[in-house]
Order: C-alpha cells, then sequence, then structure tokens
C-alpha cells in the first residue's frame, strides 16, 4: 500500500533547467547537450557533485566546471551555468503536492546547492522566497543534498528520506525527471515516475495513490 509521495524538485515541481542549458548551447554554439555532457562525465566525484554536497563554494564551482568543460573541448565558466537554473512552478504539480499532503505522506527529495541571495533581485526575489515557502511547507520532510552531504543517486540518500518520513521504500511512489535517480530508488522497492510530459506523469501518480489530483 502506498503512504507515502516523493518529489524531485527542479524538472518536477519547477520546469526543467533542460530547456534553458539547450538555449544556452545555441547561443554559444555548443554542442547539443554539451552541458549534461559534462555533468554526467565522472558524476559522483565532479565539480557539480562536489557544489551539490557542499564541498566546494561557488567560485570553486566555477573555476573546476571550466576546467573540466574545457577538457572536453569547450570551456564554459560554471558561473554562467548556475544563472540557468531559475526554474518555473508547474502549477498542476504543486496542486499535485498539495492534494497528496492531504492523504498521504509527502517528502521533498532534491539535489541542490546553498546560493546567496542576490541583493539586485528585489522585491522578485522577496515574492520568489514567499511563494517557494509555500510549496516547501506542504512537504513532511525536506532532503536536500547540500545539508546532508549525500546525493542522488545514492542510495543512502533515499534511506535518510524514508527514515525521516517513518516508512518502507516499497509504500512510496517517487517522481524524478532523471533516469538514473529513479534506478536507485526501484531497486530498494519504490514505485518510481519519469517525469517528462508532467500531465502523463500526473496520471500514472494517480493510477499509483487512487485518487484525483484535479
Amino acid at each position: 500500500m502506498i503512504r507515502a509521495a516523493l518529489f524531485d524538485f527542479g524538472g518536477v515541481i519547477l520546469s526543467s533547467p533542460f530547456e534553458a542549458f539547450a538555449a544556452f548551447e545555441r547561443e554559444r554554439g555548443l554542442p547539443v547537450d554539451f552541458l549534461r555532457t559534462v555533468n554526467a562525465t565522472n558524476p559522483d566525484t565532479n565539480a557539480w557533485a562536489a557544489l551539490e554536497r557542499s564541498e566546494v563554494t561557488l567560485e570553486e564551482f566555477g573555476h573546476r566546471f571550466a576546467l573540466e568543460s574545457k577538457a572536453l573541448g569547450h570551456e564554459v565558466d560554471g558561473g554562467d551555468v548556475l544563472a540557468l537554473l531559475r526554474g518555473r512552478l508547474r502549477p498542476r504539480m504543486v496542486e499535485a503536492v498539495r492534494r497528496c499532503s492531504e492523504r498521504l505522506v509527502t517528502g521533498l527529495l532534491t539535489n541542490n546547492f546553498v546560493l546567496a541571495a542576490d541583493p539586485t533581485d528585489g522585491h522578485e526575489h522577496v515574492d520568489r522566497e514567499d511563494e517557494m515557502a509555500e510549496v516547501l511547507s506542504l512537504f513532511d520532510a525536506v532532503i536536500e543534498s547540500s545539508k546532508v552531504g549525500v546525493r542522488k543517486p545514492d542510495p543512502r540518500f533515499y534511506e535518510l528520506a524514508c527514515e525521516r518520513l517513518g516508512i518502507e521504500p516499497r509504500e512510496a511512489v517517487f517522481l524524478d525527471d532523471l533516469g538514473v535517480n529513479l534506478k536507485p530508488a526501484k531497486a530498494m522497492g519504490m514505485t518510481t515516475i519519469k517525469v517528462v510530459d508532467p500531465d502523463e506523469a500526473l496520471a500514472e501518480l494517480e493510477a499509483v495513490i487512487g485518487f484525483s489530483l484535479g
């Protein structure tokens, strides 16, 4: 029986950063999916992995990413990549989380990093922070790689989520937009849903949990 609904953040609740990556690559004349290739090279030890475990500063990340991308043929400053990560909330997905929170245990499982607030953002920054805080309040637990020092797809990350929520893996359904993050969750016994099209993913989720999400 499913007792918990677990969600990734970027690419699930927020729009996918891959759209911004693709536009950046076109503007810079980079090969298609070049940024994803850099991120997928040495995925457990590269600059991105270190940033999401809070092992490097933003400046160190920028330098390391530049070196890693240069080694693959095109030097890209890591700071330029971080600027592409500002996604938009998906209203239907937020409403789905809200409805799940009324009947199930809910968890947010996110690989993230600590980014200092930009004082030039002004009211836009404040409004976005309030909006995000409202979404985060819907979850019984928020598991962040930058705080726990481990990241998806490390199995320990999912174990921590289950421990905090007081559930067994077989009692959870987990939504993520990356297959590599779903594979260990499924191996542990979770029901998994890959989010490519949000509407299709929500239809799958409704079928798993047995009630309407709006």
